[in-house]
């Protein structure tokens, strides 16, 4: 199971290559979170530092006064043969082995400032830090930032909750189990850590004690309340600790050493003589070395079932993202010609009623057309007085003798003109719907959202197409309109010449006054039954008109001018084109790089699982 612990500490390296610690603020899935860890808690002056080098048996982290570390920092130890020297990696420094462990503590430092500036802020960024030795059991843990509860002098005043903040939310995490560091001598009831962890752990069930600083309570006093769990129980037993002095610190006694006198303290002692085999930092590395195994056996079935789901998430918004752009310029005009293809094709479903939209041009030939034509002011054109003067002024100085064709043909020329304005505006709302619909087919192609200077051109290349179909297209609604004006039809008026004599010989008394205002009411009532059949047949004509050269050139012929342009393009303007969107080519990148960790690591937690 120890090839576990080792998988556990590869991956989670390769996490913060990519980016993956945890907390992400880019919608990824991360699978930091769900690998097992064990995160070190404590406050300032609790002797956590010291625990971790004394598990370590290198004197190698930072000291000083105030808060020291401002990082968290990963520290994995490989445990090697016997004989090995102890070295020490980072993983921003690649193929560069550290054997000096002073040297370790120097750029632990240079590389928290180079993120948190030398001011004391902190950062939740971590450092990766691994240690190869044989004194070492196979472990991954946490040091997270002193909890404290005042800010110095240089540090903001949310210094406390920031840092809280951090700590908070890595122990919450349900894979994480917290080894919560207190002093013996100060009251547990006070310790920062316990308090934090039985917040976040309130059964306790991922919770270990620490307890440091046994040798420097006072006299006559012990903490075996504490150990034996009668004033703090935990699921796991307490751990006391003896860590260097500051004397030895001072001194530079090695930490073997240490661990020596930390065994002879315990053995020795008559308050923790009988539970001399487990206290130490040796027996606690060992204690949680084994627990993290335990849990990382638990948790592989569900680390599988999150690394498989987010294989499908990532595979799938990469499939919408699309593939990075080839340099090629033949490959990207075919790219570019592809996309182009797409967005007609969701254009003509619009169309076609593959998609909604096309019924609105439906709607403005059977409803729109025929309204505005019904609300057209005929009545007031032919009304008895308008009639009186038109024919009037068409007579001149003679009055007609028998009927005022002239009076007649102004009548219905003046009606005909009203025809233009309904069928300028049916030309013009078609147009307005195709261009909305080249917007809305624009916003659909998928393949598009990457590229929005394409986007662009697209849509003046559609629209400029557009333009030219409404101005052939008004020209021959209106050439319609104009060709009723050109010649009328006989037929209509020598019908009605014929009813006229039939009812003057039928009825003789109604030929008597052909200057009267019934004569007048005939004229109006013969032109408006002229214009109704005009209007009829209109109402037929300018829709035929209008998809012809408007919507069936949409169809066939929409970005024929952009091809005949782009063929001729060269590498240069192909590839401003295809100038994809920063965020978008961002956000790519980080998919695929995850995607490649989750694929690596679901393989090599397969095969280790396998061997095993």
């Amino acid at each position: 199971m120890e090839s576990l612990i080792v998988l556990i500490n590869t991956i989670q390296r390769a996490c913060t290559v990519v980016g993956d610690h945890g907390g992400d603020s880019n919608a990824l899935s991360s699978l930091w979170e769900a690998l097992p860890s064990v995160a070190v808690v404590g406050g300032q002056s609790s002797g956590k530092s010291s625990v971790l080098e004394s598990i370590v048996g290198r004197d190698f982290l930072p000291r000083g006064s105030g808060i020291v570390t401002r990082r968290p920092l990963v520290l994995q130890l490989h445990k090697t043969e016997n004989g090995t020297e102890d070295n020490a990696e980072f993983l921003h420094l690649t193929n560069k082995k550290f054997t000096n462990f002073s040297l370790v503590r120097k750029e632990i430092e240079d590389e928290t400032d180079r993120i948190t500036g030398k001011n004391k802020q902190i950062s939740s960024i971590p450092i990766h830090l691994s240690i190869f030795s044989p004194n070492v059991v196979n472990l991954t843990l946490i040091d997270l930032p002193g909890l404290t509860k005042v800010a110095v002098e240089g540090q903001p005043e949310t210094i406390v909750e920031d840092i809280e903040s951090m700590v908070r939310s890595y122990v919450e995490k349900p894979n994480c189990l917290i080894l919560a560091i207190s002093p013996a001598n100060q009251d547990i009831a006070t310790s920062d850590a316990m308090k934090l962890a039985k917040e976040v752990d309130p059964i306790g069930d991922r919770t270990f004690g620490g307890l440091t600083k046994l040798d420097l309570m006072d006299k006559g006093t012990n903490a075996l309340d504490v150990i034996n769990g009668r004033s703090y129980k935990l699921k796991y037993p307490w751990v006391g600790i003896v860590n260097r002095s500051q004397a030895d610190i001072n001194k530079n006694v090695d930490m073997m050493v240490a661990r020596r006198k930390e065994r002879e303290y315990f053995e020795t002692s008559p308050d923790y003589g009988h539970l001399a085999t487990r206290m130490g930092s040796e027996y606690l590395a060992k204690l949680l070395s084994k627990l993290l195994e335990s849990v990382i056996r638990s948790r592989i079935p569900s680390i599988l079932s999150l690394i498989n789901n987010n294989i499908e998430e990532l595979e799938r918004e990469l499939d919408q993202l699309g593939r990075p752009i080839a340099i090629d310029a033949g490959a990207q005009l075919y790219t570019i010609l592809g996309m182009c293809r797409a967005f007609e094709k969701i254009f003509k479903e619009h169309l076609d009623g593959g998609r909604p939209g096309g019924a609105r041009i439906y709607g403005i030939f059977d409803y729109n057309l025929p309204t505005a034509i019904k609300k057209l002011p005929f009545d007031r054109h032919l009304s008895l007085q308008s009639v009186k003067r038109i024919v009037s002024e068409s007579d001149g100085y003679q009055p007609h003798l028998i009927a005022p064709e002239l009076g007649y043909r102004r009548l219905i020329e003046g009606s005909l003109n009203h025809f233009r304005g309904p069928a300028e505006a049916s030309v013009n709302a078609i147009h307005l719907i195709l261009k909305e619909l080249v917007r809305k087919a624009i916003a659909e192609t998928e393949e598009l959202k990457r590229f929005p200077s394409l986007q662009i051109e697209l849509v003046a290349a559609a629209n400029s197409s557009l333009d030219k179909f409404r101005e052939e297209s008004m020209k021959s609604v209106l050439r319609l309109v104009d060709m009723e004006s050109s010649y009328l039809t006989v037929d209509f008026f020598r019908k009605l010449h014929v009813e006229s004599q039939n009812m003057s010989l039928s009825s003789p008394t109604s030929a008597i006054d052909q200057y009267g205002d019934g004569h007048f009411r005939k004229i109006a009532s013969n032109v408006a039954a002229y214009i109704k059949m005009v209007a009829e047949t209109l109402v037929n004509t300018i829709p035929k008109a209008v998809v012809h050269c408007q919507v069936r050139q949409a169809k066939l012929s929409l970005l024929n001018y952009f091809y005949a342009q782009i063929s001729q393009s060269q590498g240069k303007r192909l590839g401003q084109l295809l100038d994809e969107n920063p965020a978008l080519m961002e956000r790519r990148m980080q998919c695929a790089k995850r995607l490649e960790l989750y694929k690596k690591a679901r393989d090599e937690i397969d095969a280790a699982v396998w061997v095993r």
